[in-house]
């Protein structure tokens, strides 16, 4: 079967290996010049299945309140008539309750693992490198209220089968001894051996050559215009160099899928939620983290790419608007020079955003649309590497008519019919 995959992210191009894996002619189609040029380029680069969790969580509400007072806040909400913008987040205040929490964690641990198993499986077989890093992700605590709230969320993930452990200051600075400059800042940490990190573009961009190697067409400088639909199907894609036909068809523009499906009357809960990065080269290795760390209290991920040093971190919700401002790259970079000083050149920063495609309740939305070709993977929010392998493989699977081998009970459209 011929299949059109419509975006070369890291979700478009883990989609067309497995699809080219179960035996469909596949064309991945994006305006892009190059593959992972979008929100997979400079990403915080965490594999975490154990660690990721809802943002719609208890207490969220007034922790924003709070944020908003704060100078390095990390959340930031720009005001705008945009009503797209006010459904999503009144949609989103309304999962944050405590059994919403539990169900929105189940269903994102579930995929995320399962994920997880798919990347490992793809790691054996292909050989792929991409800075990996295989000892964990070290979540971070500056206050005991925080520790005490993961305390109570390890009892939960336990239930699950999640590893994590609860490491005092001591054990934080055994685990990541560049931590030692820093250790007073912190008062505890939560250690997920099961999670991983490295570079989300490196691995895009080598997936996507394995891909090619093995029959995959790359149809890039390709802008998508429109899509349009006889009754029940699509039948084209019309872009700027004229128009491309399949047998099925999967979207996977992350924060741009909502805007292509609307005029088919397909309406997808999804909103842009603005990240940023700083990238720094490393001038000090052993003043620098093995792995990664998240940094709780500011909502930052600090992880270690070969002889670089990334942070990645905060949340903006500006619409489409991809300029840099620099007080969100200031709270990057003060986190970075607050936990492992002297570790990298601030000089030599290279700054970047991207546009995360967020649904209110948090886990993607997977598989088929009212147009019985077209499928959709999107919505995976800040966990679109964790995700990505996992959500590839079940759409072949439901692209090949095939059963797939997790319960996509909450996973699909169907959730909010």
């Amino acid at each position: 079967m011929k299949v059109l995959v419509l975006g070369s992210g890291v979700i478009g191009v883990t989609t067309a290996w497995y699809l080219q894996r179960a035996g469909h002619e596949v064309t991945v189609v994006d305006r892009q010049a190059e593959v992972g040029l979008e929100t997979s380029h400079a990403n915080g680069g965490q594999v975490s299945w154990g660690a990721g969790t809802p943002w719609a969580a208890p207490g969220i509400p007034l922790k924003a309140l709070k944020w908003m007072l704060r100078p390095h806040s990390p959340l930031v909400l720009r005001p705008r008539l945009d009503p797209a913008m006010w459904t999503w987040l009144f949609k989103m205040l309304a999962n944050c309750t405590s059994e919403r929490y539990v169900i929105n964690k189940e269903r994102m641990v579930r995929l995320s693992r399962y994920s997880h198993e798919c990347l490992m499986a793809l790691r054996n077989e292909t050989g792929i490198r991409y800075d990996e890093h295989m000892t964990g992700i070290l979540e971070l605590f500056r206050t005991k209220k925080e520790l005490d709230d993961a305390a109570r969320d390890a009892r939960m993930l336990s239930r699950w089968g999640v590893d994590c452990r609860l490491l005092d200051r001591a054990g934080c600075v055994a685990h990541e001894p560049a931590l030692r400059a820093s250790q007073e800042k912190i008062v505890g940490g939560l250690h997920f051996p099961g999670d991983e990190s490295g570079d989300c573009f490196q691995f895009t961009q080598s997936l996507a050559n394995l891909a090619k190697s093995q029959g995959v067409t790359f149809s890039l400088n390709t802008h998508i215009e429109r899509l349009e639909a006889d009754g029940d199907c699509l039948i084209r894609v019309i872009t700027g160099e004229g128009e491309l036909k399949a047998d099925a068809y999967v979207i996977a523009c992350g924060s741009y899928t909502p805007l292509l499906l609307r005029p088919l009357g397909i309406r997808l809960p999804i909103y842009p939620v603005k990240g940023y990065s700083v990238t720094l080269p490393l001038m000090d290795a052993k003043a620098a983290p093995a792995g990664s760390v998240t940094d709780v209290t500011y909502k930052v991920v600090i992880t270690r790419l070969g002889d670089k040093l990334r942070g990645a971190g905060t949340a903006e919700l500006a619409g489409y608007d991809l300029s840099l401002r620099s007080s969100r790259l200031a709270i990057i970079s003060h986190v970075l020079a607050d936990l492992f000083p002297g570790a990298g050149n601030q000089v030599d920063a290279q700054n970047w955003c991207g546009l995360r495609p967020m649904t209110p309740d948090n886990p993607p939305i997977l598989g088929a649309t009212p147009c019985k070709n077209l499928f959709i993977n999107t919505g995976h929010g800040t966990l679109g590497w964790t995700m990505a392998c996992g959500s590839g493989k079940i759409l072949a699977d439901i692209v090949s008519g095939r059963s797939v081998d997790i319960d996509l009970k909450g996973l699909t459209l169907a959730r909010f019919s």
